[in-house]
């Protein structure tokens, strides 16, 4: 089985939902990490902000930062292997490294209408 990581820039939180304003990528990615974890595969991120010894201890990620600075990240280990820098892996890159389909990795939107009744 694959094995995904990825070193994420200095966030406030993986969700990109605390700031002034919604980082569509970031709750995107946050999505697709929680459904891979759910059905079992190994995915892992850290964050620069929080996890520095992550960064500093995996010795490919630690030369990407000497070499380019923290504007390289995010960046994406497969297997141990630089796979992508500066963004996030898409939905159909990851759903192909573990072998499923994009459309699992999709955000499920609420079907239930709710309604308020202001009196």
């Amino acid at each position: 089985m694959n094995k995904v990581e990825v070193f994420d820039p200095a966030l406030c939180c993986p969700t990109g939902v605390c700031g002034p304003s919604v980082d569509p990528e970031l709750t995107r990615m946050a999505a697709a990490v929680f459904a891979l974890d759910k059905k079992g595969y190994e995915i892992k991120r850290y964050n620069l902000g929080s996890e520095p010894a992550a960064f500093a201890d995996n010795n490919e990620v630690n030369k990407v930062l000497q070499d380019k600075g923290p504007d390289a990240l995010p960046v994406t280990l497969l297997n141990g292997a630089i796979i992508k820098e500066g963004k996030y892996p898409s939905n159909d890159e990851l759903a192909e490294w573990f072998g499923i389909k994009a459309e699992e990795l999709a955000e499920k939107k609420s079907k239930v209408s709710k309604k308020l009744d202001l009196i």
